[in-house]
């Protein structure tokens, strides 16, 4: 049986404010891939030829399919994806990372890094397949109310928390990271491509909608308006890897256990791409967690 990874999670600290702006949220950087998962090439590659075996050996090549039912502490209702021959091949021949994949990783993260702790009450996770472009095209006001009932569940949200929202600006399919801290009415966002929130101008409107109106819902004040940063990514350098990039900032932020994450949080774009096989292993084993449990 896979062994599960760990929950302990390190966390950062003895970092300074500055007051000159209320965009730079300083921190520490992260350099070095954490220590619970492995980095180097060739134990990717031994890990991708063990569940490339494993998958050909499996029904699921043959048409099967697995059904992985997430309860709702991952995305605050039940949630349900199928795992099929063609998301295994996403990881296998490196293609784009579909919807299928994304969820059932985090459901993976969720599960292995943070059910049972403390991380629950700090950090959620929003389903991107019912947060995206598309849907905000044809009913902005639907949208907005999913993202309401989302944060709904979770409580007051009185105490600092980040909402992950993996979201799908339909542009090409590229995927960008938005996290969200309602009580202090703040919004990252992360992106593997240059540029920032107002290519995607009605997802800005939808999401800021949503914050106030849920606060509205809750009889907060709202003192000031809400800011949006822009966090200082690494950058993909081909077409396909921004799932992978999505999937390993939210990893990291985790990993920090910060709710204000630092405007650059990783030093440098080389080492980000050398630790993406973290992600790439991870997944994969995600996988084995799928196919064998």
């Amino acid at each position: 049986m896979l062994k599960k990874a760990g929950k302990d999670i390190p966390t950062k600290s003895g970092t300074k404010t500055n007051p000159k702006s209320q965009k730079e949220v300083p921190g520490q950087m992260l350099d070095k891939a954490s220590k619970e998962i492995p980095t180097t090439s060739g134990t990717k590659s031994q890990i991708m030829m063990r569940l490339e075996k494993m998958v050909e050996e499996s029904d699921i090549m043959h048409g099967a399919i697995r059904s992985v039912d997430m309860d709702e502490g991952v995305f605050g209702i039940a949630h349900s994806e199928l795992i099929a021959k063609e998301d295994m091949q996403q990881l296998f021949e490196h293609e784009e990372l579909g919807i299928a994949v994304i969820h059932t990783y985090i459901w993976y993260m969720y599960d292995t890094l943070m059910r049972g702790t403390e991380l629950c009450n700090r950090f959620n996770f929003i389903a991107a397949s019912r947060i995206n472009t598309t849907f905000i095209t044809k009913n902005p006001t639907s949208v907005m109310n999913e993202l309401v009932d989302r944060f709904m569940v979770s409580g007051d949200n009185t105490t600092p928390s980040l909402y992950f929202l993996p979201f799908n600006s339909g542009n090409g399919g590229h995927c960008v990271l938005v996290a969200m801290d309602l009580s202090r009415l703040m919004v990252y966002y992360l992106d593997s491509l240059p540029g920032d929130w107002s290519k995607y101008p009605s997802m800005k409107k939808t999401v800021d909608a949503a914050i106030l109106k849920f606060r509205s819902k809750k009889n907060y004040r709202n003192r000031k308006d809400i800011t949006w940063v822009r966090v200082q990514c690494p950058q993909q350098n081909n077409s396909i890897d921004c799932g992978f990039f999505v999937l390993r900032f939210m990893r990291d932020i985790i990993a920090l256990n910060r709710i204000d994450i630092p405007k650059m949080v990783w030093n440098n774009n080389l080492g980000f791409i050398l630790i993406l096989s973290d992600i790439s292993s991870n997944l994969l084993l995600n996988h084995e967690y799928v196919l064998f449990s």
